[in-house]
């Protein structure tokens, strides 16, 4: 990607902090009354300027626990109920004597039965797949794409999953998704939130992973849960990004060079194709799904803060063709590049 303004753009988003797209903000405060955000925005350190965009992910975090404070809820004001604060707590330290990561699902699905009584959550296997399932026990919202509701799932899969990620020691890949509403506008962060296998329009939230990880034994005691709680709850948000251990060896490669191959990459790492693609696969993305990522990011800043053409930025992206730019855009954002730049200049 040649060019000294291609070459700042690509510096800036390698050494800025992992971010959150502005749908999850929205999400987090869709139940919260609206004259009290600006203030639970600036207590987390966000303008509201950038809550339109991305969000740095630590003041995502911080915003997490603003809100739970202010509420007094730890599900944000999304339910019939509030969930107490504590609960969090009280599930993590409910699943310690766990032993494995079945039987953890398990006792939190009977634990969340009581104090979330809206979400159903169930655990099955099936051959060599399990299935983890979050149906609602009645509909809460008439329209099946209201913030709140498509927040409640993203929120309570992502809870399910960190903390599972946490009781194990490693990564737990979640093989596809299936989520009960449309897709939304930030979507294409869903791989490295859940998984880049996303899909949409379910009767249910259906997560599908190996059944063999169900068996992973439960490595934490008593003693770890203490550090696992500072910060928390907000700190779930932060737990086993898909960002945050090969994946940004490998996108940090890819900021240098676009072109490389993943044969490249693994040669650059130290490790065979195999190897590299089956750590991708762990931590749940793959070598295409982070150079979209990158491409994305990249292509948002361009289109922000330099005047080139949309064609030149499809070049330096690599693409071979403008309108193959503009497809990818358009399913990565659901808006096309022009509507894009037209909008962040406008701010």
């Amino acid at each position: 990607m040649p060019g000294a303004d291609c070459d700042r753009v690509t510096s800036a988003i390698m050494h800025r902090r992992p971010t959150v797209a502005a749908g999850f903000v929205r999400g987090l405060l869709s139940a919260v009354p609206a004259r009290s955000r600006p203030a639970l925005l600036a207590q987390a350190g966000i303008d509201a300027a950038s809550a339109s965009t991305r969000v740095p992910l630590d003041a995502y975090a911080a915003l997490y626990n603003a809100v739970v404070g202010a509420l007094g809820d730890e599900a944000f004001g999304l339910f019939a109920r509030p969930l107490p604060r504590g609960s969090f707590e009280f599930l993590c330290r409910s699943l310690i004597g766990s032993r494995d990561l079945g039987e953890a699902l398990d006792r939190a699905a009977r634990f969340l039965a009581i104090v979330l009584p809206d979400l159903r959550v169930r655990v099955e296997r099936r051959g060599n797949a399990a299935q983890l399932e979050i149906a609602e026990t009645a509909r809460s919202h008439r329209r099946p794409d209201d913030p709140r509701r498509v927040f409640a799932f993203e929120w309570l899969l992502r809870l399910l999953h960190g903390v599972s990620c946490w009781l194990v020691g490693r990564a737990v890949p979640l093989e596809r998704v299936r989520f009960p509403y449309s897709r939304p506008p930030h979507a294409a962060d869903y791989a490295l939130v859940y998984t880049e296998h996303s899909s949409f329009g379910g009767a249910t939230l259906v997560a599908t992973l190996d059944a063999a990880l169900l068996d992973l034994p439960v490595r934490r005691v008593e003693s770890d849960v203490a550090a696992f709680l500072a910060g928390a709850p907000g700190k779930i948000t932060a737990v086993y990004r898909r960002d945050r251990e090969m994946v940004p060896r490998v996108r940090e490669i890819l900021a240098r060079s676009l072109s490389a191959s993943l044969g490249e990459a693994a040669r650059e790492l130290g490790v065979s194709e195999r190897t590299l693609h089956r750590r991708l696969h762990a931590e749940g993305s793959s070598f295409r799904a982070v150079k979209d990522a990158l491409r994305r990011e990249l292509a948002i800043a361009q289109l922000e803060r330099t005047r080139k053409s949309i064609a030149q930025i499809a070049v330096d992206l690599g693409y071979s063709e403008p309108s193959a730019f503009f497809r990818a855009f358009v399913a990565w954002t659901g808006e096309a590049p022009s509507a894009r730049r037209r909008r962040l200049r406008a701010t």
